[in-house]
């Protein structure tokens, strides 16, 4: 239906103002309206996470290779009041920065656990059967390898890990052909290997425990809990709040990351209104076109309170985590020097790792699923083939960003395991996604795609 005449069409105010990237200038054409179309990419933050780790190589093998380590070991310090931390920028990155990271996380799993496909068991069973099988099996093997007490052991957590943003980017780079129960089988496969990953972090790489910090931590939280029941609403008190976790988190030991976790699966998965009664006041207070600043303030109030925090942080946050953190978390942490390459394979660290991802995460992924499928404890998903589970079992061994940080947890003193394992995981993640790719191109071959039906029927 045409606008009323006496109203300008959309498009013509969305063209003439007021947003910048809107307007036919040369810069907005060519510059902002092109970046802004990359980043609704569904691979864009996995391609920024390549560049970024892609930088940190090159400059780290560069003759400027000392400039890397140089910067990101520089310390900083904070000194606000009795809070005093003095840190390398590399630790601000991967103990602050990282917070970010992992909030999102737990927003995303208590999305899945109240409205997602975490709330059905029977839906859930075959990608956490799977996720389970993909993390036994991989340390199983890092640990044949490297028999506690051995130098390596501690790092049987690395070839745990499933990078959700470089596996989803796979699967977005391979298109249509991934039928979409396929992609939401891997997703919902990478969500519970971050619970997993988020336990073995916190019980296994754990230091020494402070129980009064802990303590105070668990205090914090349970402020939380109640500001939500009083139904405080202001963000500043849940900011302060959360930084308070985090410092107490960072001192009691416990990995200070993971009060990201805690505080995201503490919000709100539920709106507080009901959609019903934002839709209902809109439509009184647009009757006559006229609105006034307390109609508008109500209105938006009414507006945003129908869809809950969760949502809302993760579509705000987002963008953060996957176009900022991540990026800077590569640039930081994947500059190492590959001169020693050739030896990965040869060292039982190394060796783990590569074989623990590329071999043993899609083993214990489809061998775990066969036995449940049997068994009738749960089904395939719909269209997609056993050749296909293998394809996306190979594409879970991208383990990059997590296996990177339980990397550094696992060796924070012994430099040169770190390297090694850190050189092993951008093999192994390269591998994995090589292979992923061709076993679901070979998996796909010959088979129509959404958009091929759709073009016959039409």
């Amino acid at each position: 239906m045409a606008p009323p005449p006496d109203r300008p069409h959309l498009d013509d105010l969305w063209r003439s103002g007021p947003v910048y990237s809107a307007s036919d200038r040369p810069l907005a054409r060519l510059v902002a309206r092109p970046v802004r179309e990359f980043l609704r990419v569904e691979a864009a933050g996995s391609i920024l996470l390549l560049l970024a780790a892609a930088a940190a190589l090159i400059w780290a093998n560069s003759p400027w290779s000392s400039s890397y380590d140089a910067l990101w070991h520089t310390h900083l310090t904070l000194d606000v009041g009795p809070l005093h931390l003095d840190e390398s920028l590399q630790h601000w990155v991967n103990d602050a920065l990282m917070v970010i990271f992992f909030f999102v996380v737990g927003l995303e799993i208590k999305y899945e656990l109240v409205n997602g496909d975490l709330r059905d068991p029977r839906t859930a069973a075959l990608p956490i059967i799977a996720a389970v099988g993909g993390m036994v099996v991989p340390a199983g093997i890092y640990l044949a390898l490297n028999p506690p007490g051995s130098a390596g052991s501690a790092g049987w957590g690395i070839p745990m890990a499933t990078d959700i943003a470089f596996a989803v980017g796979v699967l977005g780079v391979l298109g249509r052909r991934i039928p979409s129960a396929a992609r939401l089988f891997l997703l919902t496969l990478a969500i519970v290997d971050d619970i997993g990953a988020i336990l073995v972090i916190a019980v296994f790489y754990t230091g020494d425990l402070s129980l009064t910090w802990l303590a105070i931590a668990l205090g914090l939280l349970g402020l939380m809990v109640v500001a939500r029941m009083l139904r405080i609403w202001s963000i500043v008190v849940y900011a302060v709040l959360g930084v308070g976790v985090w410092f107490a988190l960072l001192e009691s030991g416990v990995h200070a990351t993971l009060a990201g976790v805690a505080i995201g699966l503490l919000a709100p998965a539920t709106p507080l209104l009901k959609e019903e009664v934002a839709r209902e006041f809109a439509a009184r207070a647009l009757e006559d076109r006229l609105l006034d600043a307390d109609e508008l303030a109500r209105l938006r109030f009414l507006l945003q309170e129908s869809v809950s925090v969760v949502e809302r942080l993760i579509s705000a946050l987002h963008p953060v985590s996957a176009y900022v953190v991540l990026p800077v978390f590569a640039l930081a942490n994947a500059g190492v020097e590959l001169g020693a390459i050739g030896e990965v394979l040869t060292q039982p660290v190394g060796l783990g790792i590569v074989l623990g991802l590329v071999l043993g995460k899609p083993i214990g992924i489809v061998a775990t699923s066969f036995v449940a499928v049997r068994l009738g404890i749960a089904k395939l998903p719909e269209d997609t083939p056993w050749s296909m589970v293998v394809g996306l079992g190979a594409v879970a061994g991208i383990g990059f960003t997590v296996s990177i940080f339980i990397a550094g947890l696992s060796f924070p003193s012994a430099d040169l395991l770190t390297e090694e394992a850190k050189i092993a995981i951008l093999l192994a993640s390269l591998i994995a996604a090589v292979v992923g790719v061709v076993l679901l191109l070979a998996a796909t071959r010959g088979r129509p795609t959404p958009m091929s039906e759709d073009a016959v029927d039409d």
